[in-house]
């Protein structure tokens, strides 16, 4: 990030700016003073990114010259900031501090204070509350703090790309370089690891413990080339990626340095402590936490968390977006822990496979109610005299895993303990050819399972040229489609004639809102829809309404309204298992008109508008070629 900071220990615009502000101006000439040199200064080309998503709770701003402008990116809204405006902590409003990101509209400076500076002075001078509502909602309601969890400082790790983060342009050396030459650099730069280019490729990575374990430990000749050292298979990440996709990699395979591209681009090096520095935060811990666990007790007692994982993101007011990728990630984690244990026990794999989730794991949209949908795509060398047994009893120690860490088994059984999902990539790929030319309720219903897909661990060039394949025979088959809108409208927004919501009549959720299946599932198969028209691989929701509307599958406008819609409900589910969850209930999608304010049922009713709209759009679009 291009900024510089420094603090203020001389006569500066800031002492101007505080003088004549209309907030600070009310304080003792003294404790003016005493704030500008508590403050911290920032100057910051147009453009940059001041504070991600997530970030706003942790500090306390004020625009000395130039303009900014805060966004919130999931919903699109957006303020513009000039000079002597605040922002962030305390002077941002508790709704918007976990959301909402500041960016540097022109060249900007900036002061910036932490948030005890201003608790200090709230504390001191009461009267100062009704210029800072985060912070008198804060008083009254401490357990809504957003700066008092670590799900709120996490949410940034969404947001924040790891362009970022890199703190300067990559350190390498050629190949052929002496390991002394690589290590006298190291010193020099001040670095824990080199990165090794040949022809502008990037060829290896050497870090500090390569110096220490291959080089020390066994008196090693450090005149021989570097590459006798380096680690040449690299795991690397892009540089628009999010910081929290990092560290879970890194976790996951315990590295501590992750090469960053911009395609095919060395940009920069990102390690553990460049990340952890920035972003402490309880989920990427407990991810990590569960990468050590060796038995699945460990693993049972961490899963336990995820409940309480998403009841620190509901009070922070994280965006649904947000809060179904990281408690996705934690099911990623719990899945690949599974699968490595399972390994252990089994000995390797005797062919390729990749485990591949499905449904709203896929997805990333998962929250703390969720039942397993995955499958095993085998390569096709498979045979089942000679591996079945081994996939067998694999995949059935990964399911039962998952059962036990509160994942329940599928009640269609579509998982991958079943002999039939649990198949070579060429059976695989004789499955989709059928459903898209014989589109029988069945089909239509594995359909909308399995065309969300995402590989999870192993060879991921099986899903990939697989869904390639089907992309193929999807993208404008206005038969097969029809069906699939057809299908898609069994479930519609509970929406009376009048416009009111009708409440469910029987049943054992009687006079409530099925979130899932009445609003969120409607707008998951509108996306799945157009991304099957528009031959787009991308398996988020949110994602893939913009991906398909860049495409002209659906208007820029229509795909916005179904992102704010999906937004709003799915926000609602997790504040309501979030209730349940406080309240020592399971959590379910039922949701009574009680629980909502009068505002809220009038955005509901929006957002079921909305649905219903674009389903009648469909139904028009297809209706000719259904049959």
């Amino acid at each position: 990030m291009p900024h510089s900071t420094s603090k203020t220990a001389h006569v500066h615009p800031l002492a101007a700016a505080l003088a004549q502000h209309p907030v600070w101006h009310q304080l003792p000439a003294k404790e003016i003073k005493t704030l500008e040199a508590q403050a911290s200064l920032q100057t910051a080309t147009s453009g940059t990114v001041l504070l991600a998503q997530g970030q706003l709770a942790g500090r306390l701003g004020l625009v000395l010259r130039g303009e900014l402008q805060l966004l919130d990116p999931d919903l699109g809204h957006a303020v513009r900031l000039g000079a002597g405006q605040l922002l962030g902590y305390g002077a941002t409003p508790l709704r918007q501090l976990a959301n909402w990101q500041a960016t540097a509209l022109t060249e900007a400076e900036l002061a910036w204070w932490p948030p005890e500076v201003l608790q200090a002075l709230c504390a001191k001078h009461p009267a100062l509350l009704c210029f800072f509502p985060s912070v008198a909602l804060q008083t009254a309601h401490p357990e809504t703090s957003p700066a008092g969890g670590d799900a709120a400082t996490a949410l940034n790790l969404i947001s924040t790309p790891i362009r970022t983060l890199i703190k300067c342009a990559p350190i390498t050396l050629p190949p052929a370089s002496s390991i002394q030459a690589t290590a006298q650099l190291m010193r020099e730069r001040g670095v824990s690891s080199v990165l090794l280019m040949e022809a502008d490729q990037l060829v290896g990575l050497v870090t500090d413990r390569d110096l220490r374990n291959k080089v020390v430990a066994d008196a090693l000749d450090v005149t021989q080339p570097v590459a006798s050292i380096a680690t040449r298979s690299l795991l690397t990440v892009q540089a628009n990626s999010p910081a929290f996709e990092a560290l879970l990699l890194m976790a996951r395979h315990h590295i501590h340095h992750l090469p960053v591209l911009d395609d095919s681009e060395l940009v920069g090096m990102i390690t553990t402590t460049n990340l952890t520095e920035q972003h402490g935060a309880s989920p990427v811990y407990l991810a990590s936490d569960i990468y050590k666990q060796t038995t699945l007790d460990g693993l049972q007692a961490l899963s336990g968390r995820v409940k309480q994982l998403q009841q620190q993101l509901a009070a922070a007011d994280a965006s649904a977006y947000s809060t179904g990728h990281i408690i996705t990630a934690i099911t990623d984690a719990l899945t690949v822990r599974l699968i490595q244990l399972a390994e252990q026990s089994l000995g390797p794999a005797p062919v390729p496979y990749l485990w591949v989730a499905a449904g709203s794991q896929a997805r990333h949209e998962q929250t703390a109610k969720s039942d397993q949908d995955n499958c095993l795509i085998l390569d096709d060398g498979y045979m089942e005299a000679a591996h079945g047994a081994y996939f067998k009893a694999f995949s059935q120690q990964v399911c039962d895993g998952l059962a036990a860490c509160g994942y329940v088994h599928c009640p269609g059984e579509m998982m991958a303990m079943t002999d039939t999902w649990r198949q070579p990539r060429n059976v695989w790929a004789e499955y989709f050819r059928k459903w898209i030319e014989q589109p029988k309720p069945k089909a239509l219903m594995l359909t909308c399972v399995f065309f969300d897909l995402r590989g999870i661990h192993g060879d991921t060039e099986l899903l990939e040229s697989l869904r390639q394949d089907v992309l193929v025979h999807t993208k404008g088959n206005s038969l097969f489609l029809a069906h699939m809108v057809s299908n898609a409208l069994k479930h519609r927004p509970p929406l009376g004639m009048f416009g009111n919501i009708t409440l469910s009549k029987g049943g054992d959720n009687p006079h409530t809102i099925d979130l899932k299946h009445s609003g969120i599932v409607p707008i998951v198969d509108l996306a799945r829809i157009y991304a099957l028209a528009a031959g787009v691989s991308v398996a988020n929701t949110h994602d893939r309404l913009e991906a398909c509307a860049n495409a002209g599958q659906v208007s820029e406008q229509s795909a916005r309204d179904l992102r704010d819609a999906l937004e709003f409900l799915a926000k609602l589910r997790i504040a309501h298992q979030a209730r349940q969850t406080a309240q020592g209930q399971a959590p379910d999608n039922f949701l009574a008109l009680e629980e909502l304010s009068n505002f809220e049922r009038s955005h509901l009713k929006d957002a079921f508008a909305v649905v219903q709209t674009l389903q009648g759009v469909l139904q028009q679009r297809y209706s000719g070629g259904r049959f």
